[in-house]
């Protein structure tokens, strides 16, 4: 019984060991033709853009921002008070010294210039026969000083009452342009009341602040660029004007005033702008930023020679426009992968797509470094 129980259990595991070798070449272990289609390893190319490493000129620039205002600026009102007459104001329009702006009634004046012109040459004549008598010894020498006198009281009337009259026209004292005015033809006025306002536009000042590190790299005529949201695809060029003597104590800046030519009369007074100043320039080689690799603490290139890529630690500097600088690690000229370096490795064979060519016969700063040669 023992004999038979044993041979059943055989029969029973080699019955379930032919099932699994069924099983194994029916559903499991693959076909000839999948084992072909399987690729085979071997040496990848990997396809790359590329770009040259190039030399341009880095400028270290200080950013600030400040607001217009006009070269010359001021509200118009007028010298008295009477009764405007005429009103010669249209906002936006630019106008020469001298033009009239406004004009008051002027009756009154009109009438005491007439009696006091009247009054002079009486006393003008009255001078000139003493004057005359003056050799004959007519009249005494007190006489004639008193009319000479009495001269000088009149002339002095004169220019009052000219005076009185010229400030019932309203003129414009410099070139500019007038703002929008909120008085009417008939309104009264006085010496507070504003009529409009006037403003040198031909050039824009910007006052802006800086920090005091920056104290001794700043000077009258050095050029500067601003920007406004209002023209984004303009950049407004001028030079720095005046720069303060004092820094303040507790916002360690200083102030700079700058100067815009606005010919076109663009800017207007009050606007916002942001202000780049070149501070120094220089020359630096640069690369396209995308080019970079970033691992740990470290930055590398991939620089392609002889069609394998070279993996090149490198030390960066100034970034500006998409191109950063390369302080250490690349020479002018060697030839860069900026696309594609994700699937790249040191040594990795490339295929360059956009059809760059190395520089002929100029050797990478990794060959420079190791005398052309490669490990």
């Amino acid at each position: 019984m023992g004999l038979l129980r044993q041979l059943l259990i055989v029969i029973v595991l080699a019955g379930a060991g032919y099932g699994g070798y069924l099983l194994y070449n029916t559903y499991i272990q693959p076909s000839d033709e999948t084992v072909d289609a399987a690729p085979k390893r071997g040496a990848q190319v990997v396809s790359v853009e590329v770009a040259p490493a190039r030399v341009a000129t880095l400028d270290r620039k200080v950013e600030a921002v400040g607001t217009t205002r006009a070269l010359q600026s001021i509200d118009i009102v007028p010298s008295a008070e009477g009764r405007i007459t005429s009103i010669n104001i249209t906002p936006g329009q630019e106008i020469k010294a001298g033009s009239v702006i406004a004009q008051l009634d002027d009756e009154m004046e009109v009438a005491t210039l007439q009696e006091v012109k009247s009054a002079v040459e009486e006393k003008q004549r009255a001078l000139e026969r003493a004057q005359t008598l003056i050799r004959s010894n007519t009249i005494s020498q007190a006489s004639l000083e008193q009319l000479r006198s009495g001269n000088a009281v009149a002339q002095a009337a004169l220019a009052r009452a000219e005076r009185s009259f010229a400030d019932r026209t309203i003129r414009a004292p410099f070139d500019g342009v007038l703002g929008i005015t909120s008085v009417d033809l008939g309104a009264r006025v006085d010496t507070d009341t504003v009529l409009t306002t006037l403003d040198d536009l031909s050039e824009v000042e910007i006052e802006f602040r800086l920090p005091e590190t920056v104290y001794g790299q700043i000077s009258a005529g050095q050029a500067i660029e601003a920007t406004s949201a209002a023209f984004p695809d303009r950049r407004f060029t001028g030079k720095v004007d005046a720069i303060d003597s004092r820094i303040d104590q507790t916002s360690r800046s200083f102030r700079v005033r700058a100067r815009l030519p606005n010919e076109d009369r663009v800017l207007p007074v009050g606007m916002f702008m942001r202000l780049d100043l070149n501070l120094a320039s220089r020359q630096g080689i640069v690369v396209p930023e995308e080019a970079l690799l970033v691992q740990g603490p470290a930055t590398y290139l991939y620089v392609i020679k002889d069609g394998v890529a070279r993996q090149q630690k490198v030390e960066t500097g100034q970034r500006r426009n998409g191109d950063v600088e390369i302080v250490e690690g690349v020479a002018e000229g060697d030839v860069i992968a900026t696309r594609g370096i994700q699937s790249l490795r040191d040594g990795s064979k490339v295929k360059i797509l956009n059809g760059t060519a190395e520089a002929p016969g100029r050797p990478s700063a990794a060959d420079m470094r190791t005398g052309g040669r490669r490990g």
